[in-house]
């Protein structure tokens, strides 16, 4: 069987299923053993003189290990492949937690923060509505780069060592890839490796939102906004989707109580925006892979 037919059965197994609640409460999701392997490393090595150093030898032995432990499972057969593709990847979660911000919006803003508030890093206490969705829309195009599409991505390219390799450098950006006095230099390699390994997929996501959105005219409009990004690659899933909603997307924000004063993503879109566009937005989650699952059915056939 081909890497795209495991890989069309894999999405929809995701698309389907999503994150069964009976599983993961009894048995830990491969992401939060993931998360616990970086922990450890973090506890261990990250102090002390020759931080970066000792970062990117821990980003060495976890993607080794992440690789290592793909090929295993691979050589178990297609049934495996495909089960264990699908946990990884996140559609159908990504859609429910996007859309229960909405639900909770449109009870209360209070309801709001708190369903945001599971999904966004930044200080939800405060937030007024429009703040809270265009949150949840941000987390919507980011986390569709790097929970679906990325994923699925480097699992077409290398199979499950490709797709465990990216998953563990995604968390460990995600837990260490930060510029701050305590990561900076421990976490740099996991940042840059992670900034590598979503080129391709992010502008992909821009592509995969922005055609069945209808703006795929508005290309170099998206590219410009990606630009204003301070990612250089989240900033390309996010003008897709602020164009394909009509909203503006990203702005000033909150983080541990200080403003930080960001670049708005498609500024002249509307900023008055609440749950009616949220749900817009997970319209354009399941069109985009809807969108994967047609090529990856055709590259198969093919």
């Amino acid at each position: 069987m081909s890497m795209a037919a495991l890989l069309l059965l894999a999405l929809l197994l995701d698309g389907a299923m999503g994150e069964p609640r009976w599983l993961w409460s009894r048995l830990p999701h491969p992401a939060v053993l993931m998360g616990r392997a970086v922990g450890i490393f973090d506890e261990r090595f990250n102090h002390g003189t020759a931080r970066t150093a000792k970062g990117t030898a821990t980003l060495a032995v976890l993607v080794l290990l992440a690789g290592t432990t793909g090929l295993v499972l691979s050589q178990f057969g297609p049934v495996v492949e495909v089960i264990v593709a699908a946990i990884l990847l996140a559609q159908r979660s990504l859609v429910e937690h996007v859309g229960a911000v909405a639900s909770g919006l449109r009870m209360s803003p209070a309801q709001g923060r708190r369903a945001v508030a599971k999904i966004v890093s930044r200080d939800t206490g405060a937030m007024a509505p429009s703040a809270i969705a265009r949150s949840a829309i941000d987390s919507a195009a980011e986390n569709l780069s790097d929970g679906v599409i990325a994923p699925a991505f480097w699992f077409l390219i290398g199979g499950l060592p490709g797709l465990l390799i990216y998953k563990i450098t995604n968390t460990a950006d995600s837990m260490i890839g930060y510029r701050t006095p305590q990561y900076e230099q421990f976490g740099k390699a996991a940042a840059r490796f992670d900034d590598l390994l979503n080129w391709i997929p992010a502008r992909l996501t821009a592509l995969l939102i922005a055609l069945p959105g209808g703006v795929a005219h508005q290309w170099r409009d998206i590219a410009s906004d990606a630009a204003l990004h301070r990612s250089p690659n989240a900033g390309w899933p996010e003008a897709a989707m602020s164009r394909a909603t009509g909203v503006a997307l990203a702005g000033p924000r909150a983080y541990d109580g200080k403003m930080q004063d960001f670049a708005w993503v498609n500024p002249t879109g509307l900023r008055d925006i609440g749950p009616a566009q949220i749900d817009a937005a997970t319209s354009r989650l399941w069109q985009a892979w809807a969108l994967m699952v047609a090529l990856c059915g055709l590259w198969a056939i093919l």
